[in-house]
């Protein structure tokens, strides 16, 4: 178990080095959107090639940070139900949901992803609009979120078999309303400050 545990803190350092860093292109995207918008007014010109630009920083960012997302135990779930529960049973839960419905989907994706990328970038794919960005880029940004969130998904499975087999410590304790209300606080003042 100690070497699996050693490849899952592995792959959490690389999506977090991923996660922490693709955060830059938001601000590049806004910094494009703004910039095309200031053009598009004062100048009365427009380029599909900054729009197209503009998608795939965005893209980046949303697809690059989905491990970084899981990683964080930040991703959506259905709390109302899985908080009645016993955070044993939210365990089984989780692992269930990463062995059943993560994996299969990110492997499946990864799986059509390759040739999809593959061809685009082989052929040269130009995009749909006059004056657009080649589209192997933007292909090859999906692959890799995949990608990521696949290695992420091996490592949520083996941190939470090992939580269960008491291995190591629940890196997501549950909270109390209390705790929750008093983390609340803390950030509202941190911000204030």
């Amino acid at each position: 178990m100690s070497a699996l545990l050693g490849l899952s803190r592995m792959i959490d350092r690389i999506n977090e080095f991923v996660g922490r860093n693709v955060a830059w292109l938001i601000f590049l995207a806004v910094v494009v959107s703004a910039g095309n918008a200031i053009v598009r007014k004062v100048f009365n010109q427009s380029s599909n090639a900054w729009l197209e630009l503009q998608w795939f920083l965005f893209g980046g960012a949303f697809m690059l940070a989905a491990a970084y997302t899981l990683q964080q135990n930040e991703h959506i779930r259905i709390d109302i139900v899985y908080g009645a529960f016993s955070r044993r049973v939210q365990h089984w839960i989780d692992l269930f949901g990463h062995l059943f419905f993560l994996m299969p989907f990110v492997i499946l994706m990864c799986f059509y992803f390759v040739p999809y990328f593959s061809l685009s970038y082989r052929s040269g794919e130009g995009s749909p609009s006059a004056g657009g960005l080649v589209q192997w880029p933007g292909k090859l940004i999906l692959l890799v979120g995949f990608l990521l969130l696949a290695i992420q998904g091996v490592s949520e499975i083996i941190k939470k078999i090992a939580v269960m087999r008491g291995v190591i410590p629940d890196p997501n304790p549950p909270l109390s309303l209390e705790e929750i209300a008093e983390q609340e606080v803390a950030m509202a003042e941190a911000r204030n400050d």
